[in-house]
């Protein structure tokens, strides 16, 4: 241990004597990088750390991450059945589309700046987008182009015209091959010699590659859909595996390896998400970490596991979680979301749409946090994206391009190799030489800084960095971060100066740094808050606070100023300069609130908040259960920050609700508590009643995606109900969960 320790002494010695700013890979890395490293037995906590400092990725990972901010697509029957997630039994002729306007897709994206598309050509339910030659459910069974379309070879298509690269999701899941008679998923059939692909009378392979696996019959299935999909589309450079089990059956087991040979031999490019080479965030909400470490420890060689860990925590590779791994490997996040409230299409009317301040505000969290953006927009029942989703791409796409096409910082003097183009110059830092300082030939105003490490040679090794500008004679503290890895924005406060340093201030071994970059946001007026109290009164205030993070990293109580002006409408129609000017809290009964601040020439984005009845002479009259901590008062008393939690026991729980008189609605909000994943709220009956004893069942309803989304969910009856008593009754809570917990019930007019 001894001797282990002394050699490593001498290496990093070695290293930092001979580490200057245009030192050569072959030089600095006596130890080799590779994209996973073994931890042994007997590494120090010192010896690990450097070990994770040469942790890199692969080619087609760091392309990956070049790739920066990318789209999803989802599409299929939920889009015409409205649901998030079907049960695989639905009559493919449900999916009726007409028309598809893939370069309309293409054209949308490309205006946004991204890179690459990913077509969920297969969910959850089992149906297929593509003419796959293994099954009938699918595309092939619907009017679609009498039943010849495809929608995966028209976005190719559209791929190549728009320069687009593409990739496919290929749900493991498959409910259709689950709940059919005949279904292949979990029939327990012997694993045998399989020939992948398999023959189909009719419709040879142009691509006469072939391989033996020994596999079941459902694995035979998947790969010889992994087979279609990969040879018939062109180059794919994304293959995507979602974890979501809906329904096991038979112990179905997925043959990973398998699946990983042969995509790793037909589509040599592609990067696989969901496994070794890109993992999920931890949530579907956009949501980032202040420190997001791509280097990631694990018990198990993570190029053989088939399924991966918890990955929600707040911390996946500080040095104390490398100190608990056996292995060391290099893997980019994508942060995920829907531009739409849920994956699907439901509607122009209901249906919530982000803003442009808040896509824009996740492609800086996201791309500026060491992950890679993968923003959802989801096509209509007439295969076009809607026109709102086609303007907020617009728009964040200028946005991006008015803030990050000019570089103040470019050709700036003092080290050239980090404000070129060229990302294969970098400067290497040591413990004493830890500052980077450019100089540029006049002063410029900027608000924002761009710094990017040389991962690809370098790893990711900065965990905390300092940006300061010289000021009135002397060097001034901006602003503070953690880790780099591929690219940090850091979001400031404007500030002028000819002189910016970048000072890091601790690191796992000497770190490279390829670019910086330094530019000019034009702030726009800030994202409102629209809230309401338990007695009705209505406040609407500049929103503190977008996903855990200061809109534009500004403080929006400091831009206000005489020329901000708040107007809105509680009629449906969007404000505008006309609109009642917003200057103290109103009255609303029950109805949506439409809000937009102005300031000078500038509009900012339109906030809209639907409000139930008010809730004021509401009481619970009866509860199943309810912790200590978490009464049952707790739903109505217009916090979500509080919640009311029924004790564990089963999924069927309830609550009533007297609303104090009787009264007319159309439908009900659903909040979710925000402490952690228990207690969601995913299926259950709603019923009404004018005394209190005698029931009427109004309808039944499910709430998808709760755990990852855990925002407040609306749903709307067919037909208006009448009552003064409301009845929630929970039949299953997400998760398998044996409580249910409800922050806010609302009854929508």
């Amino acid at each position: 241990m001894k001797e282990k320790s002394l050699i490593i002494g001498i290496f990093v010695s070695v290293l930092f004597i001979a580490s200057c700013s245009k030192v050569k890979v072959a030089e600095e890395n006596l130890m080799l990088v590779n994209n996973t490293i073994t931890v042994d037995t007997d590494d120090t906590k010192d010896s690990i750390v450097l070990k994770a400092a040469h942790v890199v990725p692969t080619p087609n990972q760091f392309e990956a991450q070049k790739d920066e901010f990318i789209a999803f697509v989802h599409f299929g029957p939920n889009t015409f059945t409205r649901k998030e997630w079907g049960d695989g039994m639905e009559d493919p002729k449900i999916f009726d589309l007409k028309e598809l306007d893939t370069d309309q897709w293409c054209e949308a994206m490309k205006s946004a700046g991204m890179t690459k598309v990913i077509l969920t050509v297969k969910h959850h339910d089992g149906f297929c987008l593509w003419q796959s030659r293994y099954t009938d459910h699918g595309i092939m069974s619907t009017g679609f182009r009498d039943g010849e379309g495809d929608v995966l070879k028209d976005l190719s298509k559209s791929c190549e015209k728009y320069g687009l690269k593409l990739g496919v999701y290929l749900s493991p899941a498959d409910l259709y091959q689950i709940e059919s008679p005949d279904g292949l998923y979990g029939n327990l059939s012997k694993t045998t010699k399989r020939t992948i692909p398999r023959p189909v009378e009719g419709r040879p392979f142009e691509n006469k590659t072939t391989f033996e696996f020994e596999v079941d019959d459902y694995n035979e299935y998947f790969l010889n859909q992994l087979f279609e999909l990969l040879t018939e589309y062109g180059p794919v450079h994304e293959v995507w595996f979602d974890g979501a089990h809906p329904k096991r059956k038979g112990g179905q087991q997925y043959n990973y390896l398998a699946w990983k040979e042969l995509i790793q031999t037909l589509a040599p490019k592609a990067v696989i998400f969901g496994k070794q080479d890109i993992r999920w965030c931890g949530n579907e909400a956009g949501a980032t970490r202040d420190t997001e470490w791509n280097v990631i420890p694990y018990k198990e060689d993570p190029n053989d596991m088939n399924r991966f860990g918890d990955l929600t925590a707040k911390d996946l590779g500080s040095r104390e979680k490398l100190y608990e791994g056996k292995y060391l490997h290099y893997q980019p996040a994508e942060t995920n979301t829907s531009i739409r409230a849920g994956w699907f299409y439901r509607d122009d009317t209901d249906q919530e749409v982000r803003g442009v301040d808040d896509v824009f505000d996740m492609y800086e969290r996201t791309v500026g946090g060491n992950s890679i953006f993968l923003l959802n927009i989801p096509p209509n029942r007439e295969g076009r994206f809607s026109a709102r989703d086609v303007e907020v791409l617009r728009e964040v796409g200028e946005r991006i391009k008015e803030t990050y096409t000019e570089n103040k910082l470019a050709g700036a003097m003092g080290a050239s190799e980090v404000s070129d183009d060229n990302e294969d110059t970098y400067v290497v830092l040591d413990q004493v030489n830890n500052v980077v300082e450019l100089e540029t030939a006049e002063p410029v105003t900027i608000n924002r800084v761009v710094v990017q490490e040389k991962i690809d040679t370098h790893s990711e090794r900065i965990e905390a960095h300092t940006l300061e500008a010289f000021i009135d004679n002397q060097w001034q503290t901006i602003t503070k971060a953690s880790n780099v890895g591929y690219k940090r924005i850091l979001r400031f406060p404007e500030v002028t100066s000819n002189r910016f340093r970048i000072k890091v201030e601790k690191s796992r071994f000497n770190p490279a740094i390829s670019f910086i970059g330094g530019y000019y946001y034009e702030s726009r007026p800030p994202q409102l808050t629209i809230s309401r109290t338990i007695d009705g009164q209505v406040t609407i205030t500049p929103k503190k606070d977008g996903f855990s993070w200061k809109p534009h990293g500004e403080n929006v109580q400091e831009n206000i100023n005489s020329n901000l002006e708040i107007r809105y409408t509680t009629d449906g129609s969007d404000p505008n300069r006309s609109s009642d000017v917003y200057d103290k809290a109103f009255d609303l009964p029950f109805g949506e609130v439409k809000a937009v601040a102005f300031a000078k020439d500038q509009q900012g984005d339109v906030t809209s908040e639907i409000f139930g009845i008010i809730k004021s002479g509401w009481k619970i009259t009866e509860v199943d259960s309810e912790e200590e901590k978490h009464a049952s008062d707790k739903s109505i008393d217009a916090s979500a920050a509080t919640y009311w939690k029924s004790k564990k026991g089963s999924a069927s729980h309830f609550i009533i609700v007297d609303l104090g008189k009787e009264e007319e609605f159309n439908g009900f909000a659903y909040t979710p508590q925000q402490e952690n994943a228990e207690g969601m709220l995913e299926k259950g009956v709603f019923s009404v009643s004018k005394d209190g004893k005698n029931w009427q069942q109004v309808s039944a309803f499910e709430f998808g995606n709760l755990i990852n989304d855990p925002v407040t969910r609306r749903f709307n009856f067919k037909n208006p109900a009448v009552g003064r008593y409301i009845k929630i009754q929970s039949t299953r809570i997400a998760g398998g969960d044996s409580s249910l917990a409800i922050a806010e019930l609302d009854i929508i007019k």
